[in-house]
């Protein structure tokens, strides 16, 4: 399974990386994760590489060879469309963050990205994550909801993501991710 999930530096993508690799070592699997951070302190997009299966050789995944992707924001889903399988998913928060030419004003935010996704005929799964980040008690989950978005499109047991949790989250943060992820879970 080689999943790749992009954001924004701040976001949670690491956090959300390793509990993605808990649950497959739960499950008995090799795993390989490899973090390539842009200009991530100052807002720049961060990538994180996860691979597992019964073998798994090299942590990186080329163009067209992501099961799943796993985007913090819209139009890192975009930048990242060209490395999704032809039937591969792409999970997306309809969170927008700005990125430094939008900001300074020297481009626009690309307008309707989700349906542009979605008329490529790409199996696109939208969550508004931020909103089930706020219902589970702390906006700093939204990477836990979305690794239960993508949990449920896994073929990973329920378990074996509970069990994820609880190896990767801190005792003190354990709970209010369990909100989330029970939320993005149920998401649908």
């Amino acid at each position: 399974m080689n999943i790749m999930i992009v954001g924004v530096g701040g976001q949670g993508t690491l956090l959300a990386s390793r509990i993605l690799g808990a649950a497959a070592l739960r499950a008995g699997k090799q795993v390989k994760l490899s973090e390539v951070h842009g200009m991530s302190q100052r807002g720049g997009s961060v990538v994180t590489y996860v691979k597992y299966g019964d073998r798994v050789d090299s942590p990186v995944i080329e163009p067209g060879e992501a099961d799943m992707i796993i985007a913090f924001e819209e139009l890192e889903a975009y930048r990242s469309l060209p490395y999704l399988k032809k039937d591969g998913v792409l999970i997306v928060n309809t969170q927008k963050t700005n990125p430094m030419p939008v900001i300074t004003g020297a481009m626009e935010y690309p307008e309707n990205i989700l349906d542009k996704l979605t008329a490529k005929g790409i199996r696109v799964v939208a969550c508004d994550a931020l909103r089930l980040a706020k219902e589970a008690g702390n906006i700093k989950a939204v990477n836990v909801a979305l690794i239960g978005v993508m949990a449920k499109n896994s073929p990973l047991s329920k378990e074996i993501w509970d069990g994820a949790l609880v190896d990767a989250v801190p005792a003190k943060f354990l709970e209010v991710n369990q909100k989330a992820f029970s939320l993005g879970y149920n998401h649908q």
